[in-house]
């Protein structure tokens, strides 16, 4: 899907088509522990196992609920030279970007984990998910007349 399907893939959506995402914000809010380091060591053979990154439950419920929505879409995100300072910026007003822009951030912070494991749940621990989640919501109510 192209950016400008996209969108009105995104405008189309309804309170309802949204509300998974947006409930997570309580979850989020309650959760301290998204994700650790495993260290497998070595198995029964005596083979040595690197570690991996092992998402919690929350974490694996975001990732499923963006790829239904669907909040992920295909775009050169690795190209994307603007949206990469967004998020290196720890004090970027998420708030200034449109919903389409808050979408193509959560693509480029999931589609890097793929290639990058430990990437997502960075990304939560760090409260980067959080602030574009509310940023989200705020979209949302306005749009919709109600809180999500």
């Amino acid at each position: 899907m192209n950016e400008k399907d996209f969108r009105k893939k995104i405008a189309s959506l309804t309170a309802n088509d949204w509300k998974p995402l947006i409930d997570l914000i309580a979850k989020i809010e309650k959760k301290q522990e998204f994700g650790k380091l495993v260290f497998p060591g070595r198995d029964e053979n005596g083979d040595q196992h690197i570690p991996y990154w092992s998402s919690g439950e929350i974490v694996s419920e975001f990732e499923r609920i963006v790829y239904d929505i669907p909040v992920v879409f295909s775009f050169d995100w690795p190209s994307w030279k603007k949206g990469r300072m967004m998020l290196d910026d720890i004090a970027f007003d998420f708030d200034t970007i449109d919903m389409v822009s808050k979408c193509k951030l959560i693509t480029m912070i999931v589609r890097r984990d793929h290639f990058s494991e430990g990437v997502l749940i960075s990304a939560f621990e760090s409260g980067l998910i959080l602030k574009i989640l509310k940023s989200m919501q705020k979209v949302l109510n306005r749009k919709f007349g109600e809180p999500l």
